[in-house]
């Protein structure tokens, strides 16, 4: 008898069948005898075909609203999986994340989870129910719903198996687990027994879609081991936890391709101090996460570019805030390109090991792959390339490095 935190994504709860697939699992976890809190993401394809209505009405549409959108798709998929297991005889009840006292800031689309009051959530645990929570959301402290960006579920799943101080947690996906590639893209990579919290953190800071990054973060913080398995079979999954010695020995742990990610140069910024916090800082005032910069050398003239990149879903926000700075600061233009991608590789083994990223760039030469940007760090090397040869790439690497 254990308290568990199961979380089932969005393929998992993609249709009725499904659902009800879902609640049989839920049902024979609590026969057994385990009191059971179930975090469920919208069912696959609704927060996209949200996104898409609101789009057709404005481009960029208000956020507070696409909250209050995008929060119903989370509340239909609690509600139908709670009568899923009423109807198999389990006593369940559904609540939203306001509800399961779920406090977040005040940053609408990607809000971040202040506190976790989960007395209900006891409660009705202590009264033999199985509780279903709504992913991906919460409450300010002023009473708005908030959302906590793509992925937000696996955070709630984390956060309320830390605040209830679960005995387990599950992330039940379509996939039996963290693998060293997406296996769509890399038909021969390998599913992983465990990882540790600092490579799936750069696995899925790279666009490994397996995992939210900050519910990862969260993980690490809070010491919330966690397993990813799938929701389709009962195989052992991959463990997430601490690094232990013997993870040093892989040198690479796994390949990671984000698409999904855009490039911005900003033309002709005064070669001075400053110019380049002002651009940033506007762009972090409106919430946009910037990953990887490149700023050309200007030897000795006035003017230098900078290159940067953002997800898709920020590009026009950023150009916004971009044009809005090009009087003010004499930038000479902008420019944006939607056609790259991240190609990534991650591993603890980096640490002690040289001749990594010689190899990376031997690799992606040989299959005449230009890179455009480099980043590192301690254990992940990322470069951007063009997007038509992305997956070529990401499969050389993969041969080059795992096999």
């Amino acid at each position: 008898m254990g308290l568990i935190v199961q979380k089932y994504g969005g393929t998992s709860v993609g249709d009725i069948e499904r659902i009800k697939n879902v609640a049989r699992r839920v049902a024979e976890y609590h026969a057994r005898g385990d009191r059971v809190v179930v975090v469920v993401s919208a069912m696959s394809g609704v927060t996209d075909k949200l996104i898409k209505m609101a789009k057709e009405i404005m481009p960029l549409p208000n956020e507070r609203e696409m909250d209050m959108l995008l929060a119903t798709g989370e509340q239909t998929t609690i509600a139908l999986t709670a009568m899923a297991l009423q109807a198999i005889g389990v006593k369940a009840v559904s609540l939203t994340g306001a509800q399961a006292g779920i406090v977040t800031d005040g940053v609408h689309t990607k809000a971040k989870i202040m506190n976790i009051s989960p007395k209900k959530v006891h409660a009705l645990l202590n009264e033999g129910h199985v509780v279903i929570v709504a992913g991906f959301q919460g409450e300010t402290p002023e009473g708005q719903i908030t959302t906590l960006g793509r992925g937000g579920s696996d955070l709630t799943a984390i956060a309320l198996a830390a605040a209830l101080k679960a005995d387990l947690c599950q992330i039940y996906t379509d996939v039996d687990g963290v693998y060293t590639a997406d296996p769509r893209i890399v038909p021969n990579a390998r599913k992983m027994d465990e990882i540790a919290y600092d490579e799936m953190l750069e696995l899925a800071g790279a666009g490994a879609k397996v995992m939210q990054l900050r519910s990862v973060e969260f993980a690490k913080k809070f010491g919330v081991i966690f397993e990813v398995r799938s929701s389709m079979n009962n195989n052992p999954g991959t463990i997430v936890k601490e690094e232990t010695k013997s993870m040093e020995g892989v040198v690479i742990r796994g390949v990671a391709l984000d698409k999904n990610q855009a490039k911005i140069t900003v033309l002709g910024v005064p070669d001075q101090p400053g110019t380049a916090a002002r651009i940033f800082k506007a762009l972090a005032d409106v919430a946009i996460n910037v990953d990887m910069i490149v700023q050309n050398t200007s030897a000795g003239a006035q003017a230098t570019d900078i290159s940067f990149t953002v997800d898709k879903a920020d590009l026009l926000k950023a150009q916004k805030v971009i044009e809005g700075l090009k009087s003010e600061m004499g930038l000479k233009g902008v420019q944006a390109d939607e056609k790259i991608a991240k190609l990534s590789i991650v591993g603890v083994g980096m640490r002690s090991h040289s001749g990594v990223a010689a190899k990376m760039f031997d690799t992606l030469a040989r299959e005449g792959v230009n890179i455009q940007m480099i980043s590192t760090s301690e254990i992940k090397i990322s470069v951007v390339i063009n997007l038509d040869r992305a997956e070529a790439a990401a499969r050389a690497i993969h041969a080059a490095f795992i096999g």
